[in-house]
């Protein structure tokens, strides 16, 4: 089976350097499978890189190299790292991307890369994580280039939060798709711990959203023209992910608006979980 090597900068795509880095991986192997994830990641955005590596990694087979070119300058203070976890390879600067996606889980291995004496000073971090990247996908020995660790280096990143009296939930937005729909670090199975079986509404600023939908189009509605009513109406769900998203039915940012524009919410915009006392509700 040919080796597979997946992509993720924040390089975009006017100019080479993505194909570059095509063209040195199919000259170590001709034979790679070469798949782009998303070049479009907010520059030096360390959330968003990992939170979209975190979503696409789990659908490719295990083996797989993720070469990640976000942030990536190797410097006094941020090393080059692989990391094997969930029997994929993970290759990127240790900038804190790794240890938000393993979220305190620990890899299987984890080294520092040590072949940058090899190259002169003019050589680009992405040359050198491409040669690694190369190495393992041929199946080389990770001892060839590197040296073991004991862990990551550990980057405070917004994390949910929950109410010392435990009826809230108080999330971040951490990333924007290109719906304009707003993605939070809060998950499904984070909401069913705390809720205990209670009831929960969404709110952001002075909106509410009163039910978490099972799909986009989960309006509880038995006819064509409906649904089509709908659009553009406000909705939660949790996503392929399992983090909880806000949502415009079919809205189309490009011309009417999604929700980042809509409601005026941005990355780091806060968004709250409410539980219901049942007790409280029964007496009302």
């Amino acid at each position: 089976m040919n080796a597979i090597i997946t992509l993720t900068t924040d390089f975009g795509h006017k100019d080479h350097y993505v194909g570059s880095m095509k063209g040195r991986l199919l000259s170590e192997n001709r034979d790679f499978i070469i798949v782009d994830i998303s070049h479009e990641i907010d520059l030096f955005n360390i959330i968003e890189a990992s939170y979209v590596i975190g979503a696409a990694y789990k659908n490719f087979p295990k083996g797989t190299v993720h070469l990640i070119g976000v942030d990536c300058e190797r410097t006094a203070f941020t090393k080059h790292v692989i990391m094997l976890w969930q029997d994929h390879y993970f290759i990127a600067a240790d900038n804190g991307i790794l240890s938000f996606l393993t979220n305190k889980y620990k890899p299987e291995k984890l080294y520092e890369i040590n072949i940058h004496h090899l190259y002169d000073e003019h050589t680009d971090a992405i040359d050198v994580l491409l040669v690694v990247a190369g190495h393992i996908a041929k199946g080389g020995n990770l001892d060839v280039i590197g040296r073991e660790i004991k862990e990551l280096k550990e980057i405070k990143v917004a994390q949910a939060n929950i109410a010392a009296e435990g009826n809230a939930i108080y999330g971040q937005v951490i990333y924007v798709d290109n719906y304009g729909n707003c993605i939070t670090n809060i998950t499904k199975n984070l909401v069913k711990e705390i809720a205990k079986g209670r009831e929960y509404y969404v709110s952001f600023g002075s909106k509410k959203i009163l039910k978490t939908h099972k799909t986009y189009s989960d309006f509880g509605v038995f006819e064509e023209e409906q649904l089509k009513r709908k659009e553009g109406d406000a909705l939660a769900i949790y996503n392929s992910n399992q983090n909880l998203e806000i949502a415009i039915y079919k809205s189309n940012p490009k011309t009417t608006g999604g929700a980042k524009s809509l409601f005026g919410l941005a990355i780091g915009s806060t968004i709250t979980v409410n539980f219901i006392d049942l007790i409280k509700k029964d007496i009302d």
